[in-house]
């Protein structure tokens, strides 16, 4: 992977496309692994997006972002099935022809026995006009890439391996550190000084994330950022906020 100039931010956003996220019936959790996996990389997942089978929809969103983040990572609705209308919206939002890709009917042909290739299958071998392939080693069938834009499955051990498959490709920034101070006080109580900490450590990212030990309130305070001496520093101000409240921080 190559890097950014040093202190740019590399940034992405991932869109989620299908009715049956948004009706429950099918979890997401392609977004969790694509996010991990981004931070790796030393880029930052800015926004997340859950959006239906709606062309207008998917043509808007992906415009919208392509042109805000450096990277924009879809998952879903690229099968073989009339709902599976993503390729179409990437041309659409690209303005450029659908095309039958001649690579990706290559690799359906190798996939399928004779007489097995239908003309449902044969979907799956669409993609915008000038799109290069993302490798499926799962099912064969490929995504694409347009631009900054990655179209990837929605079957979550397809879309991951499809995201391991281009994750080393990105041009990240610098690797995205943190740490963790838990303390056994509420949230209430430690609000007002980490906020003081965070106007003193803009460069630093602070969040709280209250939760329950043994029936009594605790917090995980993570903190976030590309400087390990800035991050170490943050950390002991929020420690020594943390005592002057009568917690007992652990910092790790």
């Amino acid at each position: 992977m190559s890097e950014a100039p040093p202190h740019q931010i590399v940034t992405a956003c991932v869109v989620i496309i299908g009715n049956e996220i948004l009706s429950g019936r099918t979890q997401d959790t392609n977004l969790n692994y694509i996010a991990k996996g981004l931070v790796e990389r030393g880029v930052r997942l800015r926004e997340a997006r859950v959006i239906p089978d709606v062309p207008a929809v998917i043509v808007d969103t992906i415009n919208e972002m392509r042109a805000k983040y450096d990277y924009v990572f879809t998952t879903g609705g690229i099968g073989p099935t009339h709902d599976d209308i993503t390729a179409e919206c990437i041309a659409s939002a690209f303005g450029v022809p659908l095309i039958l890709n001649p690579e990706a009917r290559r690799i359906l042909v190798e996939r399928y026995k004779t007489g097995e290739l239908n003309e449902a299958r044969l979907r799956m071998a669409r993609t915008p006009e000038g799109a290069s392939l993302v490798a499926n080693p799962v099912s064969a069938a490929p995504g694409f890439r347009m631009g900054n834009v990655y179209v990837m499955a929605g079957v979550p051990r397809i879309a991951q391996a499809m995201f391991d498959g281009i994750k080393y490709e990105l041009t990240g920034g610098p690797p995205i550190l943190s740490r963790t101070v838990n303390c056994n006080l509420p949230e209430g109580t430690i609000a007002k000084g980490l906020g003081e900490v965070q106007e003193r450590h803009p460069d630093v990212d602070i969040g709280s994330y209250p939760t329950f030990s043994r029936g009594a309130p605790e917090v995980n305070i993570v903190l976030r950022g590309a400087d390990s001496g800035r991050l170490d520093l943050a950390a002991e101000e929020v420690a020594a906020m943390v005592r002057a409240e009568g917690g007992n921080p652990v910092i790790s």
